[in-house]
């Protein structure tokens, strides 16, 4: 696609919709991606360039063998996805903005045309999305804004390399390139936590086949430790949420100061158990050296990157490591019914066994 066929194509987007907050929303995601775009230069003229930093000259090598790896063993649709790059000058694209209200676990949900609803809403200006963070905190919402290093536009632009990647370590951009172009493959209208774990399965399965066919021991190793700690953390997240959920379910009963004493104590024992568990870790673990003050927010979106992980691993396993076959499944998995698709999920993930 055209540049100027993508500034119609984005344009015919934003004229569908009315509303001034809607459109002061779109104005600045469209100005924010066609800025993104429109400043790229192609990844093949900056290896070839000797003005072209060395570092950054190894990252694009590395993200190009990256893109073929990807096409070539994780059978995924790249085209010309990451062939293009952009200097932002900071390690993030955009900040994601996430509310849930102050006894759920259920996180706000933002409708777009095209892509349906999703947890989050993004903004390429910080000051912008925490003018709309105060709003949520005025109604007594849980928020947490975070920087994202890259999103996926699902195969409607050629997305570029930009410095999200090339400021992480190597593997971990070659992690998120696959990350990110899981998401062209199946993506479900209004179910982010399906979208998001599908492609961190890819993610996690693809830097593993990345990491052997490179020989890289030590990668893997740390890879297969950064794989634990998440684990870890979301077995406490999990516990965390049984404890608040029944404890939410209660809101008719408990007064609404006794309910916030009992969801303060449930997050600080989770606090707690997280900078005991992170202790000795070498590597910084899903929520940092220090995990602050969570609340809702924080785990709404940790479950919906991690929630149906093990399920979709373990289907690359029923499907022996055939990422096409793997794919046509998960094709058929996101047509059934949305209670189908979950009961299948958890009991696939009930088959999953890390060790194996």
């Amino acid at each position: 696609m055209t540049q100027l066929s993508q500034i119609y194509l984005v344009m015919l987007l934003i004229t569908t919709l009315s509303g001034c907050t809607t459109l002061g929303y779109y104005s600045q995601a469209v100005s924010g991606h066609l800025s993104l775009m429109m400043s790229t230069q192609p990844v093949t003229e900056l290896l070839n360039a000797p003005s072209t930093p060395s570092r950054l000259q190894q990252k694009l090598s590395v993200a190009n063998d990256a893109r073929e790896f990807a096409a070539d063993r994780l059978a995924l649709p790249v085209g010309e996805a990451f062939s293009s790059y952009a200097e932002l000058g900071r390690p993030w694209v955009v900040v994601n903005l996430v509310a849930v209200p102050e006894f759920s676990l259920q996180a706000h949900r933002w409708c777009y045309p095209v892509i349906g609803c999703q947890s989050y809403r993004g903004y390429y200006q910080l000051e912008k999305a925490r003018k709309e963070e105060q709003s949520f905190i005025d109604n007594g919402y849980d928020t947490f804004i975070g920087g994202v290093t890259a999103y996926s536009t699902l195969g409607w632009f050629d997305d570029p390399l930009h410095t999200g990647f090339t400021s992480l370590s190597d593997n971990r951009m070659v992690a998120l390139m696959f990350h990110e172009l899981a998401h062209r493959v199946v993506y479900i209208n209004d179910d982010t936590a399906f979208n998001e774990s599908f492609a961190t399965a890819v993610e996690l399965e693809g830097l593993r086949l990345w990491l052997k066919q490179r020989g890289d021991r030590e990668g893997f190793h740390r890879a297969l430790a950064r794989l634990r700690q998440r684990n870890q953390t979301l077995a406490l997240v999990e516990t965390a949420s049984k404890q608040l959920e029944a404890l939410y379910e209660q809101q008719d009963t408990l007064p609404a100061s006794e309910l916030r004493q009992r969801k303060s104590r449930v997050f600080r024992q989770l606090e707690d158990d997280y900078r005991t568990l992170s202790e000795d870790w070498e590597q910084a673990g899903p929520f940092g050296e220090d995990p602050g003050n969570l609340n809702n927010a924080n785990l709404a979106l940790f479950s919906q990157y991690n929630q149906h992980v093990p399920a979709f691993r373990q289907l690359i396993r029923e499907s022996d490591n055939d990422f096409s076959a793997f794919y046509k499944a998960v094709e058929a998995l996101s047509e059934q019914p949305e209670e189908s698709r979950r009961r299948t999920l958890a009991e696939l993930g009930q088959r999953f066994d890390e060790d194996l």
